[in-house]
């Protein structure tokens, strides 16, 4: 697995809302949103400040931050131990055969 990239991750909001792959956001879900890959990429996150790592599926597009390249769900946040931002280091594990970027 190489590095895709390295960057700011933020965490989504606690409100369930339509994401743009049409599912619905859950705080509990290991789900994250990213501005170019594919719905349903399983991408492995590890937080470059104390090692901790989790798998999470992309649903969404975003951050629309500026220096933010990925937002991930609470729980996945919880699993990476850290509140608000964490600079984190992604790699992609799997991705859809024929997947395009969709929205």
């Amino acid at each position: 697995m190489s590095t895709l990239e390295c960057g700011i991750a933020s965490i989504y909001s606690s409100v369930s809302e339509e994401t743009a792959s049409g599912e619905d956001t859950s705080s509990e879900n290991f789900t994250a949103a990213h501005r170019t890959l594919p719905f349903g990429a399983v991408v492995h996150v590890q937080n470059e400040e104390n090692g901790h790592t989790v798998v999470v599926r992309i649903t969404d597009r975003g951050p629309f931050v500026a220096g933010r390249i990925i937002d991930v769900s609470q729980i996945a946040a919880r699993e990476l131990h850290f509140t608000g931002l964490a600079k984190v280091c992604l790699r992609i594990v799997w991705t859809p055969p024929n997947a395009g970027g969709g929205k």
